[in-house]
């Protein structure tokens, strides 16, 4: 049985970029965040402490996204995908989609996006 739980629109401000200005202003990153696994227990005992806590994945997501600068948005994704699987033993697989609104190029773009799945096996 697989369920899934998302976590959609969450926003941050962080300061990964490979230009020296998005490392220096900063820029604002939307996370969307797919978590898959058994979730019976939760939705049978209903209690807090057989499900994810939303606040603290909202925490990790926060620490990742407006933590230590990376270069690439993918190196983000990939640390928040192994930052999740780590803290939260119930979920056996993590989708995460980190949208940059305001990319630096010479166009019209309305965003870049990169989409990472990792899972325990």
């Amino acid at each position: 049985m697989s369920d899934k739980i998302s976590l959609i629109g969450m926003s941050f401000y962080g300061y990964h970029g490979d230009l020296e200005e998005e490392r220096k202003l900063g820029q604002r990153f939307i996370v969307d965040l797919d978590l898959d696994g058994d979730y019976s227990k939760a939705a049978k005992t209903d209690r807090l402490e057989n499900a994810v806590d939303y606040a603290k994945v909202f925490q990790v997501t926060k620490e990742i996204v407006e933590g230590t600068p990376c270069n690439l948005i993918e190196a983000v994704a990939d640390r928040l995908c192994g930052a999740i699987l780590s803290k939260f033993s119930g979920v056996d697989r993590v989708t995460a989609r980190i949208k940059k609104p305001n990319v630096s190029i010479a166009g019209n773009l309305e965003a870049a996006s990169v989409e990472f799945t990792r899972s325990r096996t």
